[in-house]
């Protein structure tokens, strides 16, 4: 092999045939050089300079005539120091999660990544905001768990495995914590999430079953596109990272791997940039926001004054600003969690209980933590039912936490950031024991997408836009057309017309009060009565049930109840067809 003439341009380790182009960005004044290690040796077996009065400006090239790159790897010397490339495409060294490497011995270094993939017809998908129903999970938390059943646990092919159980219950898109290249263990702490410093530009090698961590993840992204289901990638980025890779990274990502959008930290990169750039014009990018979160679990607990902050949360579109709709993320309890625990309980941690939210709007549902009391338990399972009425009867996007459509349990524990045991990982022997919720949730996902009204493309406005009698959306309560919005209100029904988006309309009564109401029915419209279609009680029904009253209905304390409208049987004219006296 031997040095030649290289380009300044792209960043990183640029394979091409038996040429190989080198670029990284050097500080003046400090030495800089490549080393190239035959593969999986911590020796290298060759060095070449990188002089300052070669580069451009802080940027120093070269490049390598005569390599096989898949028989070499690479690191640089900047000032004597052994340094990852910040755009290395992959690291080989960092296989085991948790395990510390050296990298002053060269016990980490990056690959030489050939961009050749077979990607066949796959092709970015492209769903409507208002169509999708996201999925959060952690690539290696989700299969990790021996409850799991999966052969390849932890890693990308793992979460592959599981889309057949994804599809049935109903979603078409997942949202990854990061796939990226983080230190997963520093001074003998544990990074569980991957949040932090990373090589971003490398998906990392620990989720991977094989040798590859690029064609797996890419094996998985494909794999999701074929089942109709997107992939979107949390993408936080640390403070203070330069806008410019911000972009690149995203930019490669869509283009390298199909991804079709990016949860991204609107604090870290100005939101305005990211959605001016006219290359992810065309993928999703999203935000985290914990207001839908706030407002829906104070109304699930029953706190006063909070009728006119539903009514906004139950409108908003995604979008309009990115912001998708959650109960439960990461951080703050898991939604069985929610129900069952008043304070965290995070000592395992080791930073005393400090860490972790303090506030978390959670109601213990009359115990702590575990209980064998049926009151409680039946109580907690009614309320996860409501939450999940709440999450998925809102027009904008919704994402379930990974699990908590089977009751998954972190034991209290609001911040597993450190936890790559049990208690972070998803524990699907529950799904065994009781797989009741998943066949709720599945249900109701159906019933959402069944009904256009409940996720329309354009925002509802609370106008008569067709001309038909009644607006997209009104609030009612008790009395019909009339909000009782008051401070100890805890009740509201909403009226979506189907008129416009093809469908029947759609009452949604929600009582989270600790005593019944009764609320009285606004008219479906002539020659049309109000059918049950689901409740928190007896969950979706296979066939939605006439109402023996169509004035009014009861709704329990903490419940929910679905109607639709249908057109009623004509009773026959008794006049009809007699004869003149």
């Amino acid at each position: 092999m031997e040095k030649t003439t290289g380009r300044p341009q792209p960043f990183g380790a640029a394979v091409e045939q038996d040429r190989i182009n080198f670029s990284v960005q050097v500080p003046r004044g400090k030495e800089c050089a490549l080393l190239l290690y035959r593969k999986g040796k911590t020796r290298p077996e060759a060095r070449f300079e990188m002089p300052e009065e070669e580069g451009v400006g802080e940027v120093r090239f070269l490049a390598v005539q005569g390599i096989d790159a898949e028989k070499y790897e690479y690191n640089f010397e900047i000032n004597g120091e052994v340094t990852i490339d910040p755009y290395v495409r992959e690291l080989t060294g960092k296989k085991v999660f948790g395990q510390e490497r050296d990298l002053d011995a060269h016990e980490i270094r990056g690959k030489l990544v050939s961009r050749e993939y077979d990607w066949g017809d796959d092709r970015r998908l492209h769903l409507r905001w208002d169509e999708v129903v996201a999925y959060s999970l952690h690539v290696r938390g989700f299969t990790k768990h021996s409850s799991s059943k999966v052969r390849h646990k932890g890693t990308y092919q793992g979460v592959a495995e599981k889309l057949p159980y994804l599809k049935e219950l109903g979603i078409n898109q997942i949202q990854c914590m990061p796939v990226y290249e983080f230190e997963d263990c520093k001074k003998g702490k544990i990074n569980y999430w991957g949040y932090g410093p990373a090589y971003y530009f490398a998906p990392k090698e620990a989720y991977a079953a094989g040798d590859s961590a690029v064609k797996e993840l890419k094996d998985m992204v494909r794999a999701c596109h074929r089942e109709g289901i997107e992939v979107v990638l949390e993408m936080p980025f640390t403070e203070g990272i330069p806008v410019q890779t911000v972009l690149e990274c995203l930019r490669f990502y869509m283009l390298e791997y199909h991804v079709d959008g990016f949860v991204v930290n609107p604090y870290t990169v100005p939101w305005e940039i990211l959605c001016a750039d006219p290359f992810l014009k065309e993928i999703k990018l999203m935000r985290k926001d914990d207001a839908f979160q706030n407002v829906m679990r104070r109304f699930l607990k029953g706190d006063e004054n909070m009728v006119n902050d539903v009514m906004w949360a139950l409108y908003r579109n995604s979008a309009v600003d990115g912001k998708f709709n959650y109960i439960t993320a990461q951080t703050g309890f898991t939604l069985w969690d929610l129900v069952s625990y008043d304070s965290k309980h995070n000592e395992a941690n080791g930073e005393n209980n400090t860490d972790g939210p303090d506030y978390n709007y959670s109601w213990n549902c009359g115990a702590e933590g575990p209980s064998r009391k049926r009151a409680v338990m039946a109580l907690r399972k009614n309320q996860v039912v409501n939450a999940f009425f709440l999450l998925l009867t809102a027009q904008g996007t919704p994402c379930i936490l990974a699990g908590d459509e089977f009751y998954n349990t972190q034991k209290g524990n609001n911040n597993v950031y450190c936890q790559d045991n049990e208690t972070g990982w998803v524990d699907w022997s529950r799904l065994k024991t009781d797989p009741s919720l998943f066949e709720f949730v599945k249900g109701l996902i159906a019933l959402r997408k069944s009904h256009p009204c409940l996720h329309r493309e354009e925002e509802l406005k609370g106008l008569d836009r067709t001309a038909c009698g009644v607006p997209d959306v009104s609030y009612h309560g008790e009395s019909a057309w009339q909000v009782k919005n008051d401070v100890s209100s805890r009740q509201l029904g909403v009226l979506y017309s189907g008129t416009g988006a093809g469908d029947q309309e759609c009452f949604i009564a929600y009582n989270m009060h600790w005593i019944p109401h009764t609320f009285a029915l606004p008219s479906p419209g002539k020659d049309r009565g109000w059918k049950l279609a689901a409740d928190t009680q007896r969950g979706i029904l296979s066939e939605p049930a006439a109402l023996e009253d169509q004035k009014a209905i009861e709704l329990k304390e903490r419940s929910i109840v679905f109607l639709t409208g249908t057109e009623t049987e004509k009773k026959p004219d008794k006049g009809k067809g007699r004869k003149k006296p």
